[in-house]
């Protein structure tokens, strides 16, 4: 989940891939994996109605806009992004944060990858980096207030687990750039370093996420929902190491597929949120870990 700027534009120069500032990226870009766009690109399915309109960009990660089914336009927006994009650092294993100060700013895009305004956090709803890899933050603006000002919608989150060779697309704010693929599969527990994911989304080869693509929402083609929040990928083949996660089944059976990227699943965040947007992690159905 770490890795040098210069090692991630070095990689972007070798394949011909585009270039941001370089002021918009961290020394320490999370997520990172080593850019391809050869042949499996070529071949990736192609995009529907897919585009930039509500994710955002992060000082150092990707994230978007997003609302769950039950929410209403006048509910305090939320950002989504990964539990290792957080401004204070990564989460400890076990460790959850909820309720925590937050200031950070986002740049909001618009379908072509415009930044047209930016959106401010009042707190961070949720953080962590245990059995998923999220951060949600509460902004200071509504639903409503967003679009009113830019004409943009949130996305919605899928309430229903993923499927298997679903058409997806990474959108990443920070590059401005997509990834297209299909759901590989499902990986029972995802071990990198000292953290471990259940349940994670496995992509095939065509999407070859980079550093700062960390955050960025995993689009369904077919309903343009997201159905995960992209996180990392095996990097040089090593095995469960820190940017080499490693496979394990539930018989204990160690995988490593060098240059799979995957994603953490979002369909049970849902649960963990009632009215108004406000974080409950008693509520029926709420499986998130608690602090």
């Amino acid at each position: 989940m770490r890795k040098p700027l210069v090692a991630t534009l070095f990689a972007l120069v070798i394949t011909g891939a585009g270039m941001a500032p370089a002021v918009a990226a961290p020394v320490s870009a999370p997520a990172a994996v080593k850019a391809d766009v050869g042949p499996a690109a070529a071949t990736a399915p192609t995009l529907k109605a897919v585009n930039f309109a509500g994710t955002v960009s992060l000082s150092n990660c990707s994230g978007s806009v997003v609302r769950f089914p039950g929410s209403a336009d006048t509910d305090p927006a939320l950002v989504m992004t990964n539990g290792h994009c957080l401004e204070t650092g990564f989460p400890e294993p076990g460790e959850v944060i909820v309720g925590q100060a937050s200031s950070r700013s986002f740049g909001l895009l618009n379908a072509s990858a415009t930044r047209v305004g930016t959106l401010r956090a009042s707190k961070v709803a949720y953080s962590t980096m245990t059995d998923t890899d999220v951060t949600i933050y509460q902004l200071t603006t509504t639903y409503a207030q967003i679009k009113s000002s830019y004409n943009i919608s949130a996305l919605t989150l899928q309430d229903t687990h993923p499927v298997a060779g679903t058409a997806i697309t990474v959108v990443s704010g920070y590059w401005k750039r997509t990834y297209a693929c299909n759901v590989d599969g499902f990986v029972y527990r995802l071990k990198e370093g000292d953290w471990t994911w259940k349940d994670s989304l496995r992509y095939t080869s065509a999407c070859q996420t980079i550093g700062g693509t960390s955050g960025s929402p995993v689009i369904d083609n077919a309903t343009g929902k997201v159905v995960a929040v992209n996180n990392t990928g095996n990097e040089d083949g090593q095995r469960c190491t820190e940017n080499n996660p490693c496979e394990v089944d539930a018989n204990g059976n160690v995988t490593v597929r060098e240059g799979i990227n995957y994603a953490e699943e979002t369909y049970q965040i849902a649960a963990c949120f009632g009215a108004g947007n406000k974080l409950d992690l008693s509520r029926s159905g709420c499986t998130l870990p608690k602090p």
